[in-house]
C-alpha cells in the first residue's frame, strides 16, 4: 500500500502535467491564430474601408498571395467620410520589407462562397517600406453583391433564352415545323430514303463507268485526249514564248513593238497637229470661220433636199412629178417598139435615095 508521500508525489506529478499540457495548448493555439510567428517582427497598420463586407478579425492578411498578418480589429469610426470601417492589421514575418507604404490593400475571398481576408497588392508601389502605425490605401473591389445584381439582367436573358428553347425543342419533338417534319414526318423520311438511293444508284452507274460522267470518270480513251489536248495546249504555248507563229511574233517581236510604238508616236502627233490647227482636220477643229462655212454649206444642202423633197423646181419636178414620169414612160415604150419595127422591116426606115442634078 503507498504511502502518504507517494500519494502526495503522483497528485504534483499530475497537477505539473496538466499545466504543462494547457501552456503548451495556449502556445499552439496563439500560434495558429498569430500567422506573423512568435519571434519575427512585427507592426501594426490601418486601412479604413467603405465597408468591410462581413470580414471577421483574425482573417489573414495577405501580400501577393502570401500570408504576412492577421485582422486585429475592425471597429467604425468618425471623421474619416465615406470609410468609417477602421481596420488594423497585425503584420510580420520576413515580408515586411516588401510592403511600401504606397502598397494598396483590398478585400478579397477564397472563392465565390469562401471568406474574406485582405489582400496587400504592392505590384505598382514605389514607397519606402511600412513602418508602425502607417495608413495603407483601401482598394476598392467589387463585392459579390454588386457582382449578382449586375449579373440578374443577365440570369433574366438566359432564363428568357432557356425558355424560347425549350419551346422551340418542345415544338420539334411534335413535328412542328421544318425540322418537326424532318424528325417525325415518315413521307418525308421515305423520300429521302429514295433520292439516297436513287443518289447510291447514280454512283454506281457512274463507278462502272455508265452515263457520260461515268465514261469522263472511267474511259482511258476520253483521259488519252485530254492529255493530248494538253499536250498540244503546252506545244502552243512553248512555241509563243519561243516567238513562232502570229501570236509568238506579237509578244516577242521587237520590230513589231517598235512600229507599233512609232505608230502610237505618229497617232500621238497628229491629234498634237489637230490640237494646234494644222492642216484640214486641224482646221475642222480649231478654225471658227471654216466650221462656219462647213455650216452655211450643210444648211444649203439641207435647204436644197428640202425642196427638192417639196418638188420645186426641175429636178424637183423630176422627182416628183408623176406626168414627167408617164411621158418618159411613154416615149421609152415608142422607142422600144420603133426599134422593134425597124428590125422587123429595115427597108422601110432605111431605104436611100439619091437623086442627081
Amino acid at each position: 500500500m503507498p504511502s502518504q508521500q507517494q500519494l502526495r508525489w503522483s497528485e504534483l506529478r499530475v497537477g505539473i502535467t496538466i499545466v504543462v499540457a494547457s501552456i503548451i495548448l495556449l502556445i499552439l493555439i496563439f500560434l495558429m491564430n498569430n500567422a506573423t510567428g512568435l519571434f519575427n517582427k512585427k507592426m501594426t497598420v490601418k486601412a479604413y474601408f467603405e465597408n468591410t463586407a462581413g470580414l471577421r478579425a483574425g482573417a489573414p492578411v495577405n501580400l501577393q498571395g502570401v500570408v504576412v498578418g492577421n485582422v486585429k480589429s475592425i471597429h467604425i469610426v468618425e471623421g474619416h467620410g465615406l470609410t468609417p470601417v477602421e481596420v488594423t492589421l497585425k503584420l510580420g514575418g520576413d515580408y515586411l520589407k516588401f510592403i511600401k507604404k504606397d502598397s494598396k490593400v483590398g478585400l478579397s475571398s477564397a472563392g465565390v462562397l469562401g471568406d474574406l481576408f485582405l489582400d496587400i497588392d504592392s505590384k505598382a508601389a514605389k514607397g519606402a517600406p511600412v513602418s508602425e502605425g502607417d495608413v495603407l490605401q483601401s482598394e476598392d473591389r467589387p463585392d459579390l453583391n454588386d457582382m449578382i445584381k449586375a449579373g440578374q439582367g443577365t440570369l433574366q436573358n438566359v432564363d428568357v433564352l432557356i425558355k424560347r428553347v425549350d419551346r422551340i425543342v418542345g415544338g420539334i419533338e411534335n413535328g412542328e415545323g421544318s425540322i418537326g417534319k424532318v424528325l417525325k414526318d415518315p413521307a418525308l423520311f421515305d423520300r429521302a430514303n429514295a433520292m439516297l438511293t436513287e443518289m447510291q444508284g447514280m454512283i454506281d452507274g457512274m463507278a462502272k463507268g455508265k452515263g457520260s460522267i461515268g465514261k469522263l470518270l472511267n474511259d482511258d480513251e476520253m483521259y488519252r485526249k485530254v492529255n493530248a489536248s494538253v499536250d498540244k495546249l503546252n506545244k502552243i504555248v512553248d512555241d509563243i514564248n519561243a516567238g513562232k507563229g502570229n501570236a509568238g511574233k506579237l509578244l516577242k517581236d521587237e520590230e513589231l513593238y517598235r512600229n507599233a510604238n512609232q505608230t502610237v508616236a505618229k497617232l500621238n502627233k497628229l491629234v498634237d497637229d489637230i490640237n494646234a490647227g494644222k492642216g484640214t482636220l486641224g482646221l475642222v477643229a480649231q478654225d471658227a470661220e471654216f466650221r462656219r462655212k462647213i455650216d452655211n454649206i450643210v444648211g444649203r444642202l439641207s435647204a436644197i433636199s428640202e425642196r427638192l423633197e417639196a418638188g420645186e423646181g426641175s429636178a424637183g419636178k423630176l422627182l416628183k412629178d408623176p406626168s414627167i414620169y408617164n411621158n418618159a414612160d411613154a416615149m421609152l415604150v415608142e422607142s422600144r417598139n420603133l426599134v422593134k419595127a425597124v428590125r422587123e422591116n429595115p427597108k422601110k426606115y432605111l431605104t436611100i435615095h439619091m437623086k442627081l442634078f
